[in-house]
């Protein structure tokens, strides 16, 4: 019985053997970059845990401070008052209806456009004045570390270029913000509650924030809050307020 002859496996085409190559070549490459961007991401976590932590320190030093100075005043019979606030949170609660140029001009510069944005503004004579303009129509206070850090953390969105991106992780503000020494987003919170040195490029950052209307609803729009209304100032009773809209 004859046997038949063994069949040669055909030869590979060159150009299958170079994609194959180039596949793995690409696979690899992306292996590596992988395994270095988690020892990077890994490090730069333990960082940004020990910032956080002196940030955390640095705030309860700062309100331990103002107790033991009230304390103080007190037992001497004497009042404590506290430093003016350097930046407030600002709410637009009104809409377009019967608005006059120059305010509607001056809530476009405050970058609050539509009902119920709110922005963090650092204070100064041009802004006071610009808020006693549009009072009627805002309402503002000054916010405390943890009205901040919530509103950042489930409002926050960052402008990038003129696109509005949300923030994901840390690396939307580290590309946008590292410069200025902000990496993480407690970095962008501690620039804003303490009002540093780059609070206006940390505030650009930022888009204007889009709350929701209060639980509860708002009392009279048209009176101020020191009459029982809802515009105006409201120094730290902003706070409620933001944590009802937010």
């Amino acid at each position: 019985m004859a046997v038949a002859p063994k069949k040669t496996p055909a030869a590979v085409p060159e150009h299958i053997l170079k994609k194959r190559k180039a596949v793995e070549q690409i696979q690899a490459d992306r292996a590596a970059a992988l395994d270095a961007r988690r020892k990077t991401n890994k490090a730069k976590r333990g960082e940004i845990f020990k910032r956080a932590a002196q940030y955390v320190k640095e705030y309860k030093a700062a309100e331990q401070n103002v107790i033991r100075m009230r304390r103080q005043a007190r037992t001497t019979g004497n009042f404590y008052v506290e430093d003016q606030a350097k930046m407030v949170f600002v709410i637009r609660i009104r809409g377009i209806n019967a608005v006059d140029p120059k305010t509607r001009k001056i809530l476009q510069l405050l970058r609050l456009r539509q009902i119920n944005n709110g922005v963090f503004l650092r204070l100064n004579k041009a802004t006071l004045n610009m808020l006693k303009y549009v009072a009627p129509y805002v309402t503002f206070g000054t916010p405390n570390v943890k009205t901040i850090r919530e509103v950042i953390y489930k409002r926050g969105f960052a402008k990038v270029g003129s696109n509005r991106m949300p923030i994901n992780d840390n690396s939307v503000i580290e590309q946008n913000l590292g410069k200025f020494g902000i990496v993480c987003i407690e970095d962008l919170v501690h620039e804003i509650a303490t009002v540093g040195p780059n609070f206006k490029e940390a505030n650009a950052f930022l888009w204007p924030f889009q709350l929701s209307s209060p639980k509860g609803g708002f009392t009279k729009k048209r009176i101020s809050f020191t009459e029982g209304g809802d515009y105006g100032d409201r120094e730290r009773y902003i706070n409620e307020l933001v944590r009802r809209m937010n």
